[in-house]
């Protein structure tokens, strides 16, 4: 694999198809020459995405960190039939750049975009902007982003919703959650208007890694329970986060990570641990499909594995150590902190705002959200305060997690 400064070097190099044995997945336009041999490839196989009646490929391109479209348009031409954007992404220039991919096979592709906004007349003229930037007359699925808390889904942006689709300017009303992600599916089959939930979900979820580090009792949420049950009832599931965070900003020696970050690397990164992630997700069977962000060929190449591979005792062991070495720094936003310290920072979200720095190499997105918060707690700095009140059942490091995300990017 090529040695690059991507969301892959956090967990490990190394990880290119074998000499032996599986063939490379790689289209015969980027093989070495025009007389390379068209590699046999695995049979795809799909998944309806809830009641939409969608058939979706297990694995989607979340084209978050894409900046090279042919990577896009490579993954349309191998099958994938998912792609998942919005504008906020890659400085507002996302959207453009994947209705560019995607421009040619619109018709054969199932695209998703997201607005956060807070009211009605706001959230649809994002719409408009989306279908303007994407140069389509309508999105497959669009998400109410972010929506944290039952309060946030709010019955205005819902009305909304119900107005996108009766215009024809979407096809399937979706919302995305980050934190309290069982609260929020069991909502949405309470209100029974939602097509499609974004959540976060990964294998740092599971009920093996509880109470680690720390002296409180593990918190009771079972993700993949509360996935199971919202399936059930009707409602599409499409993953993310899939690789819990990462740590891609060590490689390039940032003062965050002191003086050998070399040394820090070496202690993350486990060979194998990206496939064994996505493959952990998509074995549960009630997640219709997965976004995995992508951003060159060889990442591409990687993840589609996870369709054709087994989940294995070795990809158990990979995640269980894997696990032990993020637990001091990755949040798994189930919410039984409460959501924010007696000073008022909202740590799962400065965590997920450090996550977009580091795990995806978008300082600039993670910038940004930080800088959206209320300047009373952007002027917050944990130094003033002698010991740290807040306390993760995960044993986070919060008070040196907070340090960093103060240091760099307020």
């Amino acid at each position: 694999m090529k040695s690059t400064c991507t969301r892959r070097n956090f967990l490990g190099a190394g990880l290119a198809f074998p000499a032996t044995g599986m063939p490379s997945l790689m289209n015969t336009t980027h093989d070495a020459g025009p007389e390379a041999p068209k590699a046999e490839v695995p049979r795809l196989t799909y998944r309806t995405l809830g009641k939409t009646g969608l058939k979706v490929t297990p694995l989607a391109f979340g084209c978050m960190t894409t900046s090279d479209p042919s990577v896009i348009e490579r993954a349309a031409d191998y099958g994938i039939n998912h792609f998942d954007t919005a504008r906020i992404y890659q400085n507002g220039n996302n959207e453009r750049m994947v209705g560019v991919a995607l421009k040619k096979v619109r018709s054969k592709v199932i695209i998703s975009s997201k607005s956060g906004a807070k009211t009605r007349q706001e959230v649809l003229a994002d719409l408009d902007t989306s279908l303007r930037e994407l140069d389509t007359d309508y999105l497959d699925i669009w998400y109410l982003h972010m929506k944290n808390e039952p309060e946030h889904v709010t019955e205005e942006l819902l009305e909304a919703q119900r107005i996108a689709k009766k215009s024809g300017k979407i096809r399937f009303a979706g919302v995305s959650t980050h934190f309290n992600m069982d609260k929020i599916l069991a909502h949405l089959v309470k209100l029974g208007q939602t097509d499609v939930a974004l959540t976060t979900y990964n294998f740092a979820m599971r009920s093996v890694d509880a109470a680690a580090n720390t002296n409180q009792e593990a918190p009771k949420t079972d993700m993949t329970e509360a996935i199971r049950a919202a399936r059930q009832a009707g409602l599409g599931i499409v993953a993310m986060k899939l690789l819990a965070g990462g740590v891609t900003r060590v490689q390039r020696g940032d003062r965050l990570y002191g003086a050998n970050p070399q040394s820090l690397s070496k202690h993350l990164s486990q060979e194998g641990v990206p496939l064994a992630a996505i493959k952990w997700a998509l074995k549960n069977k009630s997640v219709d499909t997965a976004i995995v962000c992508m951003t060159n060929h060889d990442q591409f190449e990687e993840n589609i594995r996870a369709m054709a591979e087994p989940f294995t005792d070795k990809d158990e062991k990979l995640l269980t150590a894997q696990l032990a070495s993020i637990s001091p720094s990755y949040c798994r936003m189930c919410g039984s902190c409460g959501g924010s310290c007696e000073k008022g920072i909202p740590v799962p979200d400065v965590l997920r705002y450090l996550t977009y720095a580091e795990g995806y190499g978008q300082f600039a997105l993670a910038r940004e959200r930080y800088l959206e918060m209320p300047q009373e707690v952007r002027d917050i700095r944990c130094t003033d305060c002698s010991s740290c009140s807040f306390r993760c059942a995960h044993g986070v490091t919060v008070r040196r997690r907070m340090m960093d995300a103060q240091e760099s990017l307020a």
